[in-house]
């Protein structure tokens, strides 16, 4: 039983260390929940038939490249979606509201998704904003580290 306390905080030590960094984006992410965090670059050369792409804010920049640089991302989120049937936005959310300390590789496959994929399918990061994925998995990361944060104190 003690060792079972034991291993449960020092996974709670190394989760904290992973996901405090990302934390300081929370509020920016808050604050533009459900809104458009890029723009498609209309810069001067652009003929009509080049191909357009999205410019994205700074914060939201430094944010996935840091998450892609922690040991939160599973390059393997693609077993996660498939284990966990999770076909949609409405599926990763309720995953998430229902996620508990057991189930931290889900929180961190559907992290992974969206910035690992990102990287080359660039529109996954302003969806991720927009449909709230980013916040609802930092808060969630959040609550459960807070909850046994306080409980490995006792």
């Amino acid at each position: 039983m003690e060792q079972n306390m034991e291993y449960r905080q020092q996974m709670i030590v190394r989760y904290k260390a992973a996901v405090e960094p990302l934390l300081k984006y929370l509020p920016w992410m808050e604050r533009n929940a459900g809104r458009t965090v890029s723009r498609n670059y209309q810069g001067s050369g652009l003929s009509k038939s080049s191909m357009s792409f999205p410019v994205y804010e700074a914060n939201l920049m430094n944010f996935v490249r840091e998450a892609a640089a922690s040991p939160l991302m599973n390059r393997n989120y693609v077993y996660v979606y498939t284990r966990n049937r999770i076909k949609s936005h409405g599926d990763e959310k309720r995953l998430i509201a229902g996620a508990e300390l057991k189930d931290w590789d889900i929180l961190a496959g559907i992290l992974s998704k969206y910035v690992l994929e990102g990287q080359t399918k660039a529109t996954l990061w302003g969806e991720a904003v927009q449909e709230d994925i980013f916040v609802l998995v930092l808060r969630k990361m959040k609550e459960i580290i807070g909850y046994w944060d306080k409980a490995g104190r006792k």
